[in-house]
């Protein structure tokens, strides 16, 4: 039995977005914890939106280099 400590292309992309997964989950419980407290800044808001946003479109990216083409 032989032991590769590297890990793969793609087990490393996959770590990632499960990373990333959890941070944009973690963004939109933030954003609905601020949003229903009075007071709430709409800068932090859009701030935290955007950052949301940005982690969306990077698991989309990550996502389609990890779904194979297939042509038929």
């Amino acid at each position: 039995m032989t032991f590769h400590p590297e890990m793969s292309h793609e087990e490393i992309a996959r770590a990632k977005l499960e990373v990333l997964r959890r941070e944009h989950r973690d963004l939109d419980e933030a954003i609905a914890a601020l949003a229903g407290q009075v007071g709430a800044s709409s800068l932090t808001l859009q701030r935290l939106k955007r950052q949301k946003l940005a982690l969306k479109d990077r698991i989309a990216r990550l996502e389609d280099e990890l779904t194979p083409d297939i042509i038929a």
